[in-house]
Parts: C-alpha cells; structure tokens; sequence
C-alpha cells in the first residue's frame, strides 16, 4: 500500500506541474493558441481489419479503456461514484446501458443532427477503398453499409446484404447478392460490385493501405494480379449477376472473423475513371453513393455532410426524413448537446464527461471501445519498392529494447486512466485487447509503473549523464534527444503529452516534441507514415476492427506497422494464427497468448490506455445502439444496419 501511495504522490505532483506548464503555454513554450486540434485520443488510426471500418480515433479524447493487472485489480475500472485519487468520480462503462431505454414507436419523421466531435476537419475520401483516416470512416458509415453483419464475437453472420457459402474440401467461397438491394443511384447491387472491390484494391494502380491481408492474398491468383502479371483474379469465378465463387489457397480463420472485404465497389459509378485517379474523383469527394438508408445530399467539405431518406432501402424504410453529420469542436460539443443543437453526439470527449454527466434531456450510452492507445517506437522505415517493412533497429536511435522497456516502466498509467479520464480509460497490457476477449491474454507479466526500475535498467544499459545536465546520453557518450509526435486536440492532448514528457524526464532521458509542438491530425499521420526523422517515438491509437489477427498492424508488409518492426518470430507466429492449424480456437489462442508474450519482450510498441466511449443521445431518440454485433430484430445503429430503425418519438 505504501508503494501505491507513493506512486499517486508523485504522479499527483507531476500532474499539477504540468498543469501549469499547460495554462501558461505548454509548459516548453511550444504551443500557440490556434493550434488546438483533434485530441490525440481522439484521432484514431485506421482499422487493421481489411473490412473494418477503422473508426476509431488515433488518441483523442473520445474513446475507452479497461482495467485489469495491478495491485488494485478490483477497483481499476471503478465503480459509478467511487471517488479518484483528485477526488473526482471513477467511472466503469459497464455501468452504463448500450440501448436508449425509449421503445415509443418511431414517428417516420424529422431530421436527425448528430455532431461529430472533432477539431480537424474530416479528409473527405469517401469511399471504405480509399479512406484513410476514422473520421471519413464515421462518415461514409451514415451513407453505406457492410454488406455482411457480425454477431457479438464478430463472426460474419448471413443477415447482410450478401450471403457466403463456404466449402472445406474445395477451400472456396460462394458470396450471393440477396434480392432487391440498389444503390442509391437506382442501379441494382451485382456482385460485379462486391468482385470490383477486390479488382480495385489489388490493381498495381491502387495506393491505398489495403489488399495486404490474408481476404486478399489468400484468393488465387490475387498476387499476380496485384503485380501485374495478370489482367484478372483467377481464382474469382462470376457465376451469374448475383452469384461468384471465390477460390482461396487456404481457408484461415481469418476470413469469417474479418477477412472478407465488407463493402461493395459501384463499379458503373466510377465508370471511365482510372484507379489511380478514383481518390480524388468527384465520384468519391462529392457525389458518393453507398446501399445504406440515407443518400448524400450534399457535402461541405471537411464539415458536414446532408443526408436524406433512400426511399428503396432493402430491410425497410428509414424512420427519418435525414441526417445531418457536422463536425462540431470539443469544446463546443457539450453546450451543442444541452441547448438541444445536436440529437447524439459521436466521438463524445470522455474526459468532458464528469462536466457532465447530470445533463437533462440526455441519456447517456457507453460502450468498450475496440481500441488501444500505444507509444510506438520508430525501430525502421518503409521499404516501398519492395512494398515491405526495412526493419534496422541497430541504425535506430530506439532500437535498444532496453531503453524502451525503461520508457515502459516510467509510466503511470493506472493513474493516467483515473486522473485525466476517470476510469474511462485504463492501464492496457497487451496489443490484442479485451474486445477480443477470446483471445487476449488478460494475465500478461508487463512492466508495471516503477520508476526505480527504469533507472536500473538504464544505468545497466549504459545510459549515463556523463557531462551533469541531469539527462543521460547514449551507452557511446553520445547526446540523446528522444523525439515524440503526440497529435493536437481537446483538453487532455497537451497536459497528456507533457505528462508522459515530464515521466520520461524524471528517469533522465531527454524527451522533447517532434517540432516543439503537438501536430494537427492529417499531419501527424503524413509525419508518422512517412517516416518522418523527426519522430523518433510517437503516441497513436488503433482501431481494431473485426478480426484478431495482427498482421494488419504488425505484419511485414502492413503499410500500418509504423514502427516498422519484424522479426522472423514474430512473422511465424502472426502466419501460424491464420493458417489451418488455427481454425481449432485452443490452438489458435495458444498462439496469440505467446505473440502478446513476444511483444512484451521485445517492445516494437508499448500499450498505455485501454477505453471505453460514452455516446450522449438526446431522450426523444429512438432505436439508437451502441451494441455489438447484428441481431435482425434489434441493432447497432451504424456497424449493425439498423440505422434505418432510429427515429424520433412523439
């Protein structure tokens, strides 16, 4: 109890340091007024999964956590009301219903305003083929839908738009487009369109961050196809307009749980268009069309985008006459939602919910977030002519996993979780979350919060202040100047940022933000993808979609492994969890159970926050979820199609 005490001491401390670095300017000097941007918990990376649809916010301030592996593992999550060390509530997002508890019968009318909180304006590549970012993934999600659904442990079910057959022996697929399913522009769904999603994505033309994983390069001829060597997909045989059979080299397990590419391509849309070209088309930017219950009206770019009611719906008609989507600031969302401007509010800031909470004419929805919020270690860069991972931690400044596990062990964040999110975010151990609760190791030894440990293992690794400016410098008496890219927005962003900062400082190692400042979104992950030699560490959060398997994230040839991290274990491994071995579920959770050990030696990332996400919906709403998976008579209002069933009552 004593070790406990103490550590909340000094991270209380710490806290109101820098605090008041924070309100008078940062604490370096390195911030100006107009820079507030997304919160880095709230500007998510994108989803690994092929299908998913990456919605999750790369460490803004508007997701979740979970608790687990301490000293006060009982308490970690918090229970409603029970009071923070500061003396605020702890929250646990168990606590809070998933559904709007109003069961009126929707009226059919009125217009839904749902602002989405941000303060980066979205990209506006809307189509589930180019996007890269969560916030045009949020977006697209009101206009087009998966076209399967997933049940509660994400396993694609046959209640979507198409149905799949799968056959052992042959190790094909038979996907078949059910009846009556249009696109917005009156043409019927084919399954041409579902087959263009892979011709599209696996065309040598194609830039964009898919087409990597097992979905794609399990199908023959896929890999041919992508380099050019063929001018078709062998293995994808169209039968007839609503019927094709997909061959694959294997069956992994993968391709239910995920692998299957969720979406369907409007093939006729983007008629005479080049692949190269698509991204930016007008057929992409400013007239998208999708299969959901609600068609684009119109756009203003990066700040809203008008929905009406698609009269032809395939599971029925929608029960409002539109939608509104408006990014609305961070700082503004809350006063939106109380004076009754917005009817929910999506990408909610968690750390503005104890401000809160007693708001009238609201309930207020929670919900796990499929998330993780990580400190990722630069470890190579991107090799795009061989279109893979160069990984080279012997030529990297953190390269030593030594100095990473000391970064590790400096960090606080149980109370990172309690302090600034107030149990709504928690200490995350493993790089396979508690979303995939089947999966995830929730017994993982990790570096626990201790200070003293990390010094130990620095001066063991050589890092020494060798000249008595209070900062080691590297094991060859070089300068060591640690360069962290940490995104701008929200509240929490800076104070975070230098928190983290001012724990590294304390053991002694010399950490500073990438440009002296916290980075607008889009540039953040221009910086990051990019390889940019000014981010030596950066903060960042993933989205983890549908399917467990890793090599979306981690895999040698994921243009989403930033850290740029390979090892042949590693590889063997993540390949071994998607292979026919794994489709016994024992066998397969041996295997993650031994990766999540492996990440934990050799640290390519370290995962600091898992998260929860609180949705204020407004009490006349109806048929608004934040439910996992697709249940035909019931929803989740964006990811399990039953959007259309929201409305307002009397």
């Amino acid at each position: 109890m004593a070790k406990f005490s103490w550590s909340r001491l000094m991270f209380l401390t710490m806290l109101i340091f820098v605090l008041a670095l924070a309100a008078c300017g940062n604490g370096n000097g390195d911030t100006s007024d107009d820079e507030a941007a997304d919160d880095p918990d709230a500007a998510t990376e994108d989803s690994a999964d092929e299908g998913e649809d990456a919605d999750t916010d790369a460490d803004s301030d508007s997701d979740a956590d979970s608790g687990e592996g301490t000293e006060e593992e009982d308490g970690e999550n918090g229970e409603d009301g029970e009071s923070a060390a500061d003396g605020g509530d702890v929250y646990n997002y168990e606590d809070f219903p998933q559904v709007v508890s109003n069961d009126s019968d929707p009226t059919g009318e009125g217009e839904l305003t749902v602002g989405y909180s941000s303060d980066t304006p979205f990209e506006g590549t809307l189509n589930w083929a180019f996007y890269s970012g969560a916030p045009d993934a949020d977006m697209i999600s009101f206009f087009d839908e998966s076209v399967f659904t997933f049940d509660e442990n994400q396993i694609a079910t046959n209640d979507g738009a198409i149905t799949y057959d799968m056959d052992e022996d042959e190790s094909t697929v038979t996907f078949t487009v059910q009846d009556d399913v249009m696109w917005h522009d009156g043409e019927p769904l084919t399954i041409s369109d579902y087959v263009a999603s892979y011709e599209v994505i696996g065309h040598p033309d194609y830039e964009g961050v898919r087409g990597t994983t097992d979905g794609f390069t399990l199908i023959e001829g896929y890999n041919e196809y992508k380099a050019g060597e063929a001018d078709e997909i062998s293995g994808i045989e169209i039968v007839d307009d609503q019927t094709a059979v997909f061959t694959y080299t294997e069956l992994a397990p993968s391709l239910t749980n995920g692998g299957f590419w969720f979406y369907a391509f409007p093939e006729h849309h983007y008629e005479g268009v080049e692949v190269a070209d698509m991204p930016n088309a007008e057929q992409t930017r400013e007239n998208p069309i999708g299969i959901g219950p609600y068609q684009v009206e119109s756009i203003t770019p990066g700040e809203a985008v008008v929905l009406t009611k698609f009269e032809d719906y395939w599971r029925g008609e929608p029960q409002l006459d539109g939608i509104t989507v408006e990014v609305t600031p961070t700082s503004t969302v809350a006063n939106a939602m109380e004076n009754g401007n917005i009817d929910v509010a999506m990408s909610f800031p968690t750390d503005q919910y104890p401000d809160v909470a007693d708001m009238e004419g609201v309930e207020w929805l929670g919900q796990l977030d499929a998330a993780y919020t990580y400190i990722g270690f630069k470890l190579g860069e991107w090799d795009a002519e061989e279109g893979r991972v160069n990984y080279m931690p012997e030529e990297m400044k953190m390269g030593d996993v030594e100095l990473r596990r000391a970064m590790w062990h400096a960090m606080d964040n149980d109370a990172v979780g309690e302090q600034f999110y107030n149990g709504l975010r928690w200490k995350a151990t493993s790089l396979i979350t508690p979303y995939h609760a089947a999966f995830h190791k929730d017994d993982l030894d990790v570096p626990e919060y201790d200070p003293e440990e990390a010094d130990r293992i620095l001066d063991e690794a050589g890092y020494e202040d060798t000249n008595g400016d209070g900062f080691r410098e590297t094991p060859d008496g070089e300068p060591l100047e640690i360069q962290m890219a940490s995104m701008s927005g929200g509240d929490v962003a800076e104070p975070l940022a230098n928190y983290y900062i001012q724990s590294w400082r304390e053991v002694g190692l010399n950490v500073v933000k990438t440009n002296g400042r916290l980075i607008e979104f889009n540039t953040f992950y221009d910086m990051v993808e990019n390889d940019d030699p000014a981010i030596d560490i950066y903060q960042g959060a993933w989205g983890v979609g549908t399917d467990v398997d890793p090599a979306g994230l981690y895999g040698p040839e994921a243009p989403f492994n930033y850290p740029r991290y390979e090892t042949e274990e590693s590889t063997e491994l993540i390949q071994r969890g998607n292979s026919e071995e794994a489709l016994d579920t024992e066998t397969r959770t041996e295997i993650y159970h031994e990766w999540q050990e492996l990440m934990v030696e050799e640290i390519p990332v370290a995962p600091t926050l898992y998260r929860a996400y609180v949705t204020p919906v407004s009490e006349d709403v109806v048929g608004w979820s934040e439910e996992y998976g697709h249940d035909p008579e019931g929803f989740n209002s964006l990811t399990g199609g039953g959007l259309y069933q929201v409305g307002f009552s009397e």
